[in-house]
């Protein structure tokens, strides 16, 4: 607290103006800065780091028949080799399997995606349309729409493997991986096993045509 001292004459009898001097007590000053500081961190918010979601099946165990790969009977299973080339085909793997050339660009991988993956994404444009007409306050209505958004993606049907050669870089999949982004795709492995060796046929007889 601020405290003021006197002072008065010499005693020589004149009657002299009274000297004040203030002093300024700093340590509530110092008290307070430090419950700023203290209000300040407890309520801030950290940045979250931005990782990408990876997912990796399971390693089968010819012991344990408990643990199968993903189904993808109905799915899509994407390969990636050398020189940044992309090959993809649907369904399980078989002799009679079709083997297709595409690329990274928007006509190619992301259009594949965005035809296989057309319900789910339509489903969730809808809810985040209404997400976008409810009120701010209105939490029932939120929550309403994300178990929606999760119970969508839980049921949806398009699984994708991305499997890839030796050859094939990190980029690659990183790149792969934001086109799933981009197109909402829920369900997807990448498997670090390696091309099958009939995969490595097929696409060998693709280049030979």
């Amino acid at each position: 607290m601020a405290q003021i001292q006197e002072s008065g004459g010499q005693g020589d009898g004149k009657k002299r103006a009274k000297k004040q001097s203030t002093q300024v007590d700093m340590t509530p000053l110092v008290d307070l800065a430090f419950l700023l500081l203290t209000f300040f961190v407890l309520t801030s918010t950290f940045s979250k780091p931005k990782v990408l979601r990876m997912i990796f099946p399971e390693k089968l165990e010819k012991d344990n028949p408990n643990v199968k790969p993903p189904e993808v009977k109905n799915g899509l299973t994407i390969l990636l080799t050398e020189n940044d080339q992309i090959y993809y085909y649907n369904g399980a793997l078989n002799k009679e399997t079709e083997m297709i050339r595409t690329d990274y660009t928007k006509k190619g991988l992301r259009s594949i995606l965005v035809e296989r993956n057309a319900p789910l994404i339509d489903k969730l444009k809808k809810l985040q349309i209404e997400l976008g007409k409810a009120n701010e306050n209105d939490t029932a209505t939120k929550n309403r729409v994300e178990r929606e958004a999760k119970e969508a993606q839980i049921a949806s049907k398009l699984v994708v493997l991305v499997k890839h050669s030796k050859d094939a870089t990190y980029e690659n999949v990183i790149d792969v991986v934001d086109e799933f982004l981009i197109t909402q795709v829920a369900k997807y492995f990448v498997v670090d096993e390696g091309l099958d060796p009939m995969e490595e046929e097929l696409i060998k007889n693709l280049e030979n045509e």
